[in-house]
């Protein structure tokens, strides 16, 4: 049985394809077969991150439009043999992304044997993020610990629950749950932060994951390797505990706390 999951968040910047990387790849190293598609049509970062963009021939647009077969357009990883890109086009707007195209390919995923498929929404509300989370059978909420991302997010909830193939069924709408990236404890404690039981108390969810704000997530995407890849990586680990959490696995919540200053610091400051 396949299972959908839909990356999104209601602003950008928020580390959507970051998570979406990072969970394919964590889905994929627990042997697991997984693609993870690009529906950022005319932008096409996944590719970047997941470091194979010289070898994108064919795209997700092509596979709808009959110009390639699934199997030409998807990409293997290098590092995990089970796992499989499907970049965006670049060079097509976003009105070439239809509805039955996506359920199309979709469903030669499932007949393929794909054991999960993560979906990188874009941002927001338009045609790519809808049709990214419309065949969801769960979704991830990525908000960062501002009150403008978690806002925008509640509404994406809104639309979970309303506008796909689960909410116009009537069974409640797609199960979803919140990962909140680029937490710094500092800035919580000071109140520069929203809480992560002020991010629950908004959204009416509990966090399945909070990724820190780390140097690693930035060199390791300008390096194309998920951060997940990273053992020394606070973020790495977070999205490995991530992960665990999806498997019904219990995982204290780690890198919540403001560090403590060594013996140097508290004596000259810093």
């Amino acid at each position: 049985m396949t299972e959908i999951i839909v990356v999104t968040s209601g602003k950008g910047g928020v580390g959507k394809t970051t998570t979406s990387a990072s969970l394919a790849t964590g889905l994929a190293q627990r042997n697991h077969k997984v693609a993870v598609i690009d529906f950022d049509i005319g932008l096409r970062n996944l590719d970047l991150i997941m470091g194979c963009e010289r070898r994108v021939v064919y795209d997700f647009i092509n596979v709808i439009h009959k110009d390639a077969t699934l199997r030409q357009a998807l990409i293997r990883d290098k590092r995990l043999d089970s796992l499989y890109i499907l970049a965006a086009s670049q060079t097509r707007n976003k009105e070439a992304l239809t509805q039955d195209g996506v359920e199309q390919v979709l469903d030669e995923l499932r007949q393929n044997g794909f054991d999960y498929v993560v979906c990188d929404s874009p941002a927001g509300i338009e045609r790519g993020a809808h049709l990214a989370m419309y065949f969801a059978d769960r979704a991830v909420v990525v908000v960062n610990p501002e009150v403008s991302s978690v806002r925008d997010s509640d509404r994406i909830l809104g639309l979970l629950s309303s506008t796909t193939r689960h909410g116009e069924r009537g069974d409640g709408g797609v199960p979803a749950h919140v990962v909140v990236t680029r937490y710094q404890p500092e800035k919580v404690a000071g109140g520069d932060m929203l809480s992560l039981e002020d991010i629950e108390e908004i959204l009416g969810l509990s966090i399945l994951g909070v990724i820190p704000e780390h140097d690693s997530v930035l060199t390791s995407s300008n390096q194309g390797i998920p951060v997940i890849h990273n053992p020394d990586s606070q973020a790495g680990l977070a999205y490995e505990d991530l992960v665990a959490r999806l498997f019904g696995e219990e995982r204290p919540m780690r890198f919540l706390d403001v560090p403590k200053k060594g013996l140097l610091k508290r004596v000259f400051g810093g």
